[in-house]
């Protein structure tokens, strides 16, 4: 068969693409703009399109899938229907893709990309979908032919519903996305709650307050009870963390702070069922943390970190990582660069917005990344007036150092110390001075 991915540019469907592109069917894909995961995906003998148009579709192809983002008015996916070729969204293609596979699903509002490519790195031998790229093997997506899989699941559309998991493990379950589930606090809930019972083995953050209160079989995880953090250190200039779970022992992973352990700890008992602990022990050092979280693209001169974060949450515990790191290299000054993502989660999350980013930083703001929303007025200037932010369009990484633009004029350069980006939209390529 041949399938086009409309949208094959995202996380998510570029995942799925080069999965079913190993299984040996035929690929083709189309976005809107070339980056650097559309080069890849081309270097991998993957037929991608640019830009998205109607005579892209043609009678060869047999099925279309497409991302979440693309509209019914996109004209792909008009010739398409028109042309009477079969055409699905992500969520439903979901269930062809993992079918006949033993299926390790991670979800949760916060770290569930971390917990799926540490339990990738555990179960070296299983295939592996997750919604990042693992620096231990360079993708997404890695390939073995085994009947296992670690797939990271997603709870913003409800897809994590088609995974059909054996093991279901979930980080936290923090309302997000609320907008699919109209805003109803019940319906997010019983989405985690069906999940859960899909699965013959469950994981729990069992300190999450709604995972905590479930009356279902469970593997729980009380973090503040079971895990104990020994030391955080550098390893070859990256950040490691020793910590030690249960009456497990110690265990050694890449990355700062508790919420790493917590995230490690998950992986590890997920996966106590499948293989001896000291096998589990030896293949977590495997993990060499995942692209754009407290992703160190930059050592020398100033260190740059791209960091994912796009909620308070994840912000306040990359924060904490963030002084840690800065305390152990012996940096004192920390520049915080933002990208607000998306209007609705802003004002959705603005009283914590407002606290998440402590003080002990200069704070750079810049426009806000909509991701296709209508932009709404908010007064960011008088809202975050403590910090005395620096307003600016972009960054551009210049040589070792950072410079700061406004009406395409540099308003200031940062040459020393520590520079962190935060957000979901382009910064991830202006911090690698790809844009």
């Amino acid at each position: 068969m041949k399938i086009h991915f409309i949208g094959i540019g995202g996380i998510g469907l570029s995942g799925l693409a080069r999965f079913l592109h190993h299984e040996g069917y035929r690929i083709s894909g189309s976005d809107m703009y070339h980056t650097p995961l559309i080069q890849k995906l081309q270097q991998e003998g993957i037929e991608v399109f640019i830009p998205q148009k109607e005579s892209n579709i043609t009678k060869e192809i047999d099925a279309v899938i497409y991302s979440a983002a693309i509209k019914s008015s996109n004209p792909e996916l008009q010739a398409a229907q028109r042309a009477g070729i079969t055409t699905l969204p992500r969520k439903e293609a979901l269930p062809i893709v993992l079918g006949g596979r033993r299926v390790y699903a991670i979800a949760g509002a916060h770290g569930k990309s971390t917990t799926s490519a540490i339990l990738a790195s555990i179960m070296s031998d299983a295939n592996a979908i997750i919604g990042a790229e693992s620096k231990e093997f360079g993708s997404n997506v890695r390939y073995t032919g085994s009947e296992d899989i670690v797939f990271e699941a997603d709870e913003s559309d409800a897809s994590f519903l088609n995974t059909n998991p054996y093991c279901a493990v979930v980080t936290n379950a923090e309302p997000e996305h609320m907008e699919y589930y109209n805003h109803n606090l019940e319906l997010f809930y019983d989405a985690y709650r069906r999940f859960l019972q899909l699965a013959k083995v469950r994981v729990i953050n069992a300190e999450d307050p709604f995972l905590g209160s479930l009356d279902i079989e469970a593997i729980r995880l009380y973090p503040s009870r079971d895990i104990r953090i020994i030391k955080h250190f550098l390893k070859n200039e990256e950040p490691y963390t020793l910590f030690e779970l249960q009456d497990l022992g110690q265990f050694e992973v890449w990355g700062f702070g508790e919420h790493i352990a917590i995230d490690a700890s998950l992986a590890i008992l997920a996966a106590m069922g499948r293989m001896s602990l000291e096998e589990i022990k030896r293949k977590i050092r495997n993990y060499r943390g995942i692209k754009k979280r407290f992703d160190i693209v930059q050592k020398n001169g100033v260190v740059i970190i791209d960091d994912y974060a796009h909620h308070p949450t994840e912000i306040e515990a990359t924060m904490a990582s963030l002084f840690e790191y800065a305390k152990l290299k012996g940096l004192r000054e920390i520049t915080i660069v933002w990208q607000p993502h998306k209007y609705s989660r802003v004002l959705d999350n603005l009283d914590r917005f407002v606290e998440c980013f402590g003080v002990d930083a200069k704070l750079v703001v810049l426009p806000v990344w909509s991701a296709g929303e209508e932009p709404v007025p908010i007064d960011f200037a008088a809202l975050f007036s403590k910090y005395d932010p620096i307003f600016a369009d972009r960054v551009l990484k210049n040589d070792k150092k950072v410079v700061l633009l406004k009406d395409k004029k540099a308003i200031a350069h940062i040459e020393d110390g520590i520079v962190i980006g935060f957000g979901a939209g382009d910064i991830t390529y202006q911090l690698r001075g790809l844009k």
